[in-house]
């Protein structure tokens, strides 16, 4: 079972195979691996206990940051993400950052970016698209109309908690789309980057 696995410079936490969405550019879809770590399937969900264990095999100072993503959004499990960064920040001053969808606040029904204060560096959010129509035709999210409004609010939110703060869009979406998602970005004040599906 893959906790912790390591891919360029980052050294990435694997906390959860849950996740309220279903990509139509999901790398689950096409493999079980990332880079050359074993299969990202967990046979269960690692305890905070686990996961502080599993570090001891790991020298931090290899590496640039630590990402909370695995094979699924590690909001899920947000109080665990929490108690994890606490223990990274115990160890290490290196900088942690969660790759998340956003939809954080709808998973918990509350307000959540504020939970992440003090203790993530950096948040990169999956915008995946410009506009609600087109983000649900994508991402397919389980709460369906109200994901889109729910992951800008997130954003929003998470810059007045968090330092750094990035949105993504995958390159299966036109150029036009891209466009306009850059432009949404900006209007927010969120730097976007284009990822390539493969």
């Amino acid at each position: 079972m893959t906790i912790l696995y390591d891919y360029e410079d980052s050294l990435y936490i694997n906390l959860t195979n849950k996740c309220p969405c279903a990509c139509v550019f999901c790398i689950r879809k096409e493999t079980d691996h990332v880079g050359n770590s074993d299969s990202l399937w967990l046979d269960h969900e690692p305890t905070v206990e686990e996961v502080k264990k599993e570090f001891k095999n790991f020298d931090l100072n290899k590496y640039e940051e630590i990402v909370f993503c695995g094979y699924g959004e590690p909001l899920v499990r947000i109080n665990e993400v929490v108690e994890v960064a606490k223990y990274i920040r115990s160890i290490s001053n290196i900088k942690i950052r969660v790759n998340t969808n956003g939809l954080s606040d709808l998973i918990h029904n509350k307000k959540t970016a504020q939970m992440l204060k003090d203790n993530i560096d950096a948040v990169s959010i999956s915008l995946n698209a410009p506009n609600k129509v087109k983000y649900n035709e994508v991402t397919k999210p389980k709460f369906g109309e109200k994901s889109y409004e729910a992951l800008l609010d997130f954003a929003t939110d998470c810059k007045k908690y968090i330092k750094e703060v990035n949105f993504s869009v995958v390159d299966e979406i036109n150029e036009k789309e891209i466009q306009e998602s850059k432009e949404l970005a900006e209007s927010m004040n969120i730097p976007l980057r284009v990822r390539h599906k493969n």
